[in-house]
């Protein structure tokens, strides 16, 4: 028995070892410059720095699947911009449709950001398109303008506060926005509604 607890400790220390290396050893390439060609390889940059932020993303003990400071230090890669490291985990996420989208469009991309917002831009098309063919003819006249206004219909959807912060988690990363920033923009937003309600 002690033998096997013994062998389990090795293995994840192992694990950890080899993760905190590889964490070191991108840190010191962050600031080579790399072709997206080369960083999106299967040993390139990007790639190897968005599978360990999948790896840690994994292990991470939060409730919100967020990376702590404390582990991005211990990893070394918390001097890699926090862009960077999203977009590296967004490309390794989503790794065969970028992979297809890259061999099919005759655009060369220098940099996972425009990939994704082209990415982005292409989907939107197709989403938008889909509501307005369903259900219309071939022969269907346009619709003539109404005078009066269309009413305005709201719904209201309870949302709790797990998914209201997986929701701004979510879009920060999307939009490259720095959540840090976020909060203190929220904070800033409390502190005045406050100070009006005194």
């Amino acid at each position: 028995m002690a033998k096997s607890v013994k062998a389990a400790k090795e293995v994840v220390g192992t694990t950890i070892d080899a993760l905190v290396k590889e964490g070191k050893a991108l840190a010191k390439i962050w600031k080579a410059t790399n072709s997206m060609k080369d960083s999106t390889k299967a040993n390139g940059f990007d790639t190897r720095l968005g599978k360990l932020m999948q790896e840690l993303k994994a292990q991470s003990t939060l409730d919100s699947g967020q990376i702590s400071r404390q582990t991005l230090v211990a990893h070394g890669i918390h001097t890699i911009d926090r862009r960077r490291r999203s977009e590296a985990l967004w490309f390794v996420e989503n790794e065969t449709a970028a992979r297809d989208f890259m061999a099919k469009s005759k655009k060369g991309y220098t940099s996972l950001s425009a990939l994704q917002k082209a990415m982005a831009a292409d989907a939107k098309p197709a989403a938008k398109a889909k509501p307005s063919d369903v259900g219309q003819s071939t022969d269907a006249k346009p619709a003539a303008k109404a005078d009066k206004p269309a009413e305005k219909r709201t719904l209201t959807v309870q949302i709790s506060r797990t998914k209201m912060v997986d929701t701004i988690v979510s879009q920060c990363e999307l939009h490259n926005l720095d959540l840090e920033t976020i909060i203190n923009d929220l904070q800033s937003r409390l502190a005045k509604k406050s100070r009006k309600s005194a």
